[in-house]
């Protein structure tokens, strides 16, 4: 196992803590933290994807984005995660976190609990 990949490891592990933590506050009934903590892993997940690719952890938010389009333009299986990239960037992040926009608020939830399989995907992305 190279470096990149075992780091790439921790990320996804920190990824996977993240979103413990927003699934805890999202039964605790706080739905816009939850949601921003969704984002956060995601984030991560996708920074250990890159990571494990080209053996750069993206600095800012920004670079995160800008590589994972790089990245989807060559790669379809890439190009589905990005879809769910930024389908949680902008109402996870953007409406619910930021505007406390949250609603449908089955959607959010939806989208909270479904970061699982997106970490899930970006792992088998990373190793495949």
């Amino acid at each position: 196992m190279t470096t990149a990949e075992t780091d790439a490891a921790a990320v996804f592990a920190d990824a996977q803590d993240v979103l413990n933590t927003a699934i805890e506050q999202l039964v605790a009934g706080d739905l816009r933290d939850a949601a921003e903590k969704a984002w956060c892993a995601t984030k991560r997940a996708t920074d250990a994807l890159i990571l494990a690719r080209t053996g750069e952890l993206p600095p800012k938010s920004p670079d995160t984005t800008r590589r994972l389009l790089a990245m989807s333009e060559g790669d379809p299986a890439v190009r589905d995660l990005r879809g769910r990239y930024f389908e949680r960037q902008s109402f996870l992040h953007g409406d619910c976190f930021y505007t406390g926009l949250c609603e449908p608020v089955e959607a959010a939830e939806r989208l909270i609990r479904e970061t699982t399989g997106y970490i899930q995907d970006a792992r088998g992305l990373a190793t495949g």
